[in-house]
């Protein structure tokens, strides 16, 4: 931190910030860092960005021959590294202010890029765990300078002292913790471990990890990534990258693709999810900075529409302050836009080379390839005949499905769709159930790859004219019982009409649109509000508001017998029973009106029945 300059403590004079450490660490623990856990990984962090200025320091230097021990007993944790270390001047500078960092020093500041860390705060985290920081270092860059030692503490005073080469004999810095009573589930010597390995399995220099028992010291980042390896075979590359997937995310993948973006330094795998997720959820994304785990919950590497894969990615970007996302700027819009180009390569690819393994994937995930689809004509062409929809053949493929129907009809609505589905099958056409998300519009764009079919959406006309008239004697017979239910259903905007369909089975068809019954709905509105300003409003947006129309099936027993009834009482029950019977099997929401009518014609026809029988 800066303390405040007594000397200008003058009136007029410029005064200097005076910064309340607890404060301050408070603010960071429940705002700028997600836990306390975070301390070993920017004390992680600091020493790789260490070893990483070393290393451009001395270039010659064999590859492993700096690196970081940790060490974590009961009382103490410690990391330790082989990097630049700090001078006594460089410790005045950097550890005692907040926000400057040793990266931007003369001589480093054009390789910042090369570092994890940017922002100069990391070791400000420490102060979560435990209440003092004692450093330890000797500078690389200063051969002759002698070791420097600096102890902050958390009510914001500082030590800082030369010691005797002995102390610390070769360049570098150690960093000790005495941790807090209340810090013991972060600062356990199982628990350092086990992060460190967390945020540093692939880090790119050494680490080890002592736990003062006297055992061995167990490495904690023993292999490169595994997208960094040389394997015998493609398909021994392909069941590792398999396998730590698994490790990772929990789940054996349905197939694995590796990512490569090296304009941007990026590498990685993405795991193909072997079950469906629910549409928009969207999982995050392991992503590491130089090998240094940023983010286990990164959604925005990839676009919407990719919820279908997890990824592991190693980045060269720069973080925010906390380290723990990225940048959203340029640079990470083209990688994700990089990376979706990579994915869509790799549908192309199964697509064309792998149909067992593209059947799978769309059984798994055709709702993400929907929406893909719909914005991208590279993947409609590839997919759009592959893609499931439900239909009056059943759940099939387009490619399928146009093969028996060259007109392809296309409901408005998943409500619509099961009131004409049975009487568009039985009468031989081809409807497909357009409700779903993205559905109606893909299948409008099929007779762009299959310009033999021809789309069209489906109308109660389309439907009524398949329907076959019933022969003119039969229609007078059943004049005055039509009459009858017609006066019945007036209250619904329902008009009945008699013809004959099969199946036979279904004694009648209500067709009535979710746009005609808001179309009525609105000139109901507009008739009440007449004379207003809110019923000029809804008379200008009239039209002719369109009835439904309930269908008898004269193929139906049923129904013949209905037509028949000279009872005028009964006559009109019966039509109002198979009204509700008809708006029941169409699966849309029943308005009260409707839901009190079913009632009231099933006691109706109960209480006559029961007369009869006296």
């Amino acid at each position: 931190m800066t303390l405040p300059d007594t000397a200008s403590q003058q009136p007029g004079a410029d005064r200097a910030f005076q910064v309340d450490l607890r404060g301050l660490v408070d603010l960071l623990s429940h705002h700028l860092y997600s836990s306390p856990r975070v301390y070993l990984r920017e004390l992680m962090q600091n020493a790789a960005d260490a070893l990483t200025a070393r290393h451009a320091l001395e270039p010659a230097a064999p590859a492993g021959s700096f690196g970081i021990r940790l060490y974590a007993d009961r009382s103490v944790v410690r990391v330790e590294d082989d990097g630049v270390g700090l001078t006594e001047a460089d410790v005045h500078t950097f550890l005692a202010t907040i926000g400057r960092s040793s990266k931007r020093a003369d001589g480093i500041a054009e390789q910042r890029g090369d570092f994890i860390g940017q922002f100069g705060i990391g070791l400000l985290s420490c102060f979560l765990v435990a209440d003092e920081i004692h450093v330890v270092s000797r500078s690389a860059r200063t051969p002759g300078a002698p070791a420097v030692e600096w102890r902050g503490r958390g009510d914001g005073s500082y030590t800082v002292r030369a010691l005797p080469a002995s102390a610390r004999p070769a360049p570098g810095t150690t960093v000790t913790l005495t941790p807090r009573a209340d810090a013991g589930e972060w600062t356990a010597p199982a628990r350092v471990q086990a992060l460190a390995r967390h945020f540093g399995s692939l880090l790119r220099h050494p680490v080890t990890f002592d736990d003062g028992s006297g055992g061995p010291v167990v490495p904690v980042n023993p292999e490169e990534a595994p997208w960094a390896r040389t394997y015998p075979t493609p398909g021994a590359r392909s069941r590792a990258l398999a396998t730590y997937g698994e490790e990772v995310f929990g789940f054996t993948p349905l197939d694995t693709l590796e990512l490569d973006l090296p304009a941007v330094g990026l590498k990685g795998i993405a795991c193909v999810l072997p079950e469906a997720v629910p549409a928009g959820r969207r999982h995050g994304h392991r992503v590491h900075v130089k090998g240094m785990l940023l983010s286990e919950q990164a959604e925005e590497i990839l676009p919407d529409w990719a919820f279908f894969v997890r990824c592991v990615i190693d980045a060269e970007s720069r973080p925010t302050a906390s380290r723990e996302s990225l940048y959203e700027d340029d640079t990470l819009a083209a990688v994700r836009d990089a990376l979706a180009g990579q994915l869509r390569a790799w549908i192309a690819r199964i697509a064309a080379s792998d149909p067992e393994l593209l059947h799978r994937f769309l059984q798994a995930h055709h709702l993400s390839v929907k929406s893909l689809a719909v914005h991208d004509d590279e993947i409609l062409r590839m997919l759009l005949p592959w893609l499931p929809f439900e239909t009056t053949d059943g759940h099939c493929t387009l490619d399928e499905f146009s093969r028996t129907h060259r007109t392809v009809l296309v409901t408005s609505s998943v409500e619509e769709f099961r009131q004409v589905a049975a009487i568009a099958s039985a009468a031989g056409l081809g409807v497909v159930n357009g409700g779903y998300t993205y559905d109606r519009e893909l299948v409008h764009r099929l007779s762009e790859i299959r310009p033999e079919v021809s789309v069209a959406d489906l109308d109660p006309a389309t439907l009524t004219a398949h329907l076959d008239p019933v022969d003119r004697e039969t229609e007078l017979a059943a004049a005055a019982y039509l009459a009858l239910a017609r006066d019945a259903l007036a209250v619904f905007d329902c008009d009945v009409a008699l013809r004959a369909f099969q199946p036979a089975s279904a004694p009648a068809l209500l067709v009535d649109s979710r746009e005609a019954r808001h179309e009525r709905t609105r000139s109901r509105l507009a008739r009440e509000q007449e004379g207003g300003l809110w019923g000029d409003i809804l008379g200008a947006l009239r039209q002719e508001a369109p009835r439904a129309q309930l269908i008898l099936n004269q193929l139906n027993p049923l129904v013949r017998t209905a037509v028949a009834i000279d009872e005028p009482e009964l006559a009109r029950t019966s039509a109002e029973a198979l009204y509700g019977q008809a708006a029941l099997l169409s699966r849309r929401p029943l308005r009260p009106a409707e839901s009190s009518l079913i009632n009231r014609s099933f006691l109706d026809l109960l209480a006559h029945a029961l007369r009869k029988d006296r």
